[in-house]
């Protein structure tokens, strides 16, 4: 589904992605871990063409997106949870779903109706505008929208940032039902619970690169693994 062949990008003179490689298969998650700086939101970001790449290449499902406008790559079909969730504080949460509706590649497994079955909360605060949501409410918007447009890849870049565990559990239910739709994800997360949950594999970032990569059951007990890489126990 996604073959990243040494991407390098960043912004003005600062290059951040040193040259990275990256496979994912079809319906697969892969948790991407790495500690604050290492270049994880810029990969999502270069993937997803809002920070154009100055060397490598990017092929979802075949085809060369290297580059391409966001509008190109969603078309593609390719979606965006993003960090910070960015919401548009004013509209309400059913305008927010026209929108992604609408702007959907066609037909799919995802309308409305599964959505709010998903997402429940979000069929309660329908009327409520997205200021007046909670962060886990705005998170779970964030995550309807992007469903809505029968994505074969969706980029979380932190779904679980500054979430209540209960929330953050929620969000683990949500990717567990969209890979069992088929969707493969790449998950970058700061929360291993949350990571280790949902995800087939885990892949490192240090330094703009990919510098490790193993079945998540063989991550969680090699702890001397994560130690090194992340600084944690």
């Amino acid at each position: 589904m996604l073959e990243v062949r040494a991407l390098e990008s960043g912004y003005k003179r600062s290059t951040v992605l040193q040259g990275v490689d990256l496979d994912l298969l079809d319906g697969r998650v892969l948790g991407l871990l790495g500690r604050n700086g290492v270049g994880k939101s810029t990969l999502i970001n270069t993937l997803m063409g809002l920070v154009t790449p100055s060397a490598g290449r990017v092929n979802v499902d075949g085809r060369d997106l290297t580059g391409r406008r966001p509008d190109v790559i969603a078309r593609a079909g390719v979606a965006l949870v993003p960090q910070g969730r960015r919401t548009w504080a004013p509209l309400t949460v059913t305008e927010h779903l026209d929108l992604a509706a609408r702007r959907g590649r066609g037909k799919g497994p995802w309308d409305m109706d599964r959505v709010l079955e998903l997402l429940p909360r979000l069929g309660e605060r329908r009327r409520h505008t997205a200021g007046q949501l909670s962060g886990g409410e705005q998170q779970m918007l964030a995550i309807a929208r992007a469903l809505l447009t029968n994505p074969r890849l969706v980029l979380m870049d932190e779904p679980s940032d500054g979430l209540a565990p209960s929330v953050v559990d929620l969000i683990g239910v949500a990717i567990g039902r969209m890979k069992a739709e088929g969707v493969t994800l790449l998950v970058v997360e700061q929360d291993l619970h949350l990571a280790f949950a949902v995800a087939d594999e885990i892949a490192v970032m240090d330094k703009g690169r990919i510098v490790h990569r193993s079945p998540t059951e063989e991550f969680r007990r090699d702890s001397s693994v994560a130690h090194a890489l992340l600084g944690v126990a």
